[in-house]
């Protein structure tokens, strides 16, 4: 009997492949057959995802970070044309910097550097995977590192996101978890406003236009962007539907599951897609606003390391072996 182990990285500590891997062993152990389909929702670890299933080598070009500070970043690009940007790779929250990380002069100008380097190196379509980002500039500093650099030549760009924000928004929703008090949120959203004004069409009434700080607005009404879920896209590309035809069981996994689970993350995503099959979580911790959603789950196991993820593997694994 198959199990299909589909989980998400858990952020900053393990890879959505090191989850699968641990979780499948444990699923094997147990006597159970694992099918490992590492998933993403748009944001860190997409380029992960995405590597197998799009022929993608990494292509690392010099950038800089939110804040200015020269940076060495990574994307992917496929022999017929297409490449995998994460904006966080130069544009992240979490990317290194030893000075103040403000968020009113965090920008995505890096961002815009690794677009056009792929754009240079031939791709034809350029999916930028919008999660993770530092700033609020509404897509002005990619916009200006594209076009200082000759442009997409070509190039069309898909913005994967979880959000449905929209534009004008952004600063209020985001700003607070990037750093941003009152006064700065209410800076970035007139700013906003302004760069809407001047946008080759206005991003402001167009839901999902508020991902990453406004980047996927920007990226709409400059260069005619096509937003998409990011979760969708991934399960689209890496051929879910297909994997879970006939399994027994679905094992999904995220850091933390909670309320904000059933936003277009890749968790809800999956569930929509699974049907009648038993669908299982293997998650870092709970949160208290996680509800009945509970309910959706045949079992939700807490696991904050490799050890307990195969522990719960072999638990799952034990109903499904022949």
């Amino acid at each position: 009997m198959t199990v299909l182990i589909a989980p998400d990285s858990f952020k900053g500590t393990y890879s959505a492949a090191e989850v699968a891997e641990a979780i499948g062993r444990g699923v094997e152990e147990s006597g159970g057959r694992a099918l490992r389909l590492p998933v993403a929702d748009g944001g860190e670890g997409t380029l992960d995802v995405l590597a197998e299933p799009l022929g993608l080598h990494r292509v690392s070009v010099e950038s800089r970070n939110p804040w200015g500070v020269p940076c060495t970043a990574t994307f992917g690009l496929s022999d017929d044309g297409i490449a995998v940007v994460e904006l966080a790779a130069a544009s992240g929250i979490t990317t290194p910097h030893d000075g103040p990380r403000d968020p009113v002069t965090a920008d995505t100008y890096g961002t815009g550097m690794l677009i056009a380097a792929a754009a240079r190196r031939g791709a034809r379509r350029i999916v930028v995977a919008a999660g993770g980002s530092a700033s609020t500039d509404g897509g002005a500093g990619a916009i200006a590192a594209i076009e200082d650099r000759g442009g997409l030549h070509a190039a069309s760009i898909t913005v994967l996101t979880d959000v449905t924000t929209r534009y004008l928004d952004a600063a209020r929703v985001f700003g607070p978890q990037k750093g941003a008090d009152p006064a700065a949120v209410e800076l970035l959203t007139r700013r906003l406003a302004d760069t809407a004004r001047r946008l080759p069409r206005d991003p402001s009434g167009i839901d999902a236009t508020g991902a990453a700080g406004g980047f996927s607005g920007g990226m709409w009404a400059q260069y005619g962007a096509e937003l998409r879920s990011g979760a969708e896209y991934i399960l689209d590309t890496g051929g879910f539907d297909g994997a879970a035809a006939g399994v027994d069981a679905i094992v999904v996994g995220e850091g933390r599951l909670d309320g904000q689970t059933r936003s277009g993350k890749i968790i809800s995503a999956i569930l929509a897609r699974a049907g009648t099959t038993p669908v299982y979580a293997v998650v870092g911790s709970v949160g208290e606003d996680l509800g009945d959603y509970r309910s959706r789950f045949a079992e939700v196991f807490i696991a904050s390391d490799t050890t307990a993820m195969h522990t719960a593997g072999q638990r799952i694994g034990v109903r499904y072996s022949p």
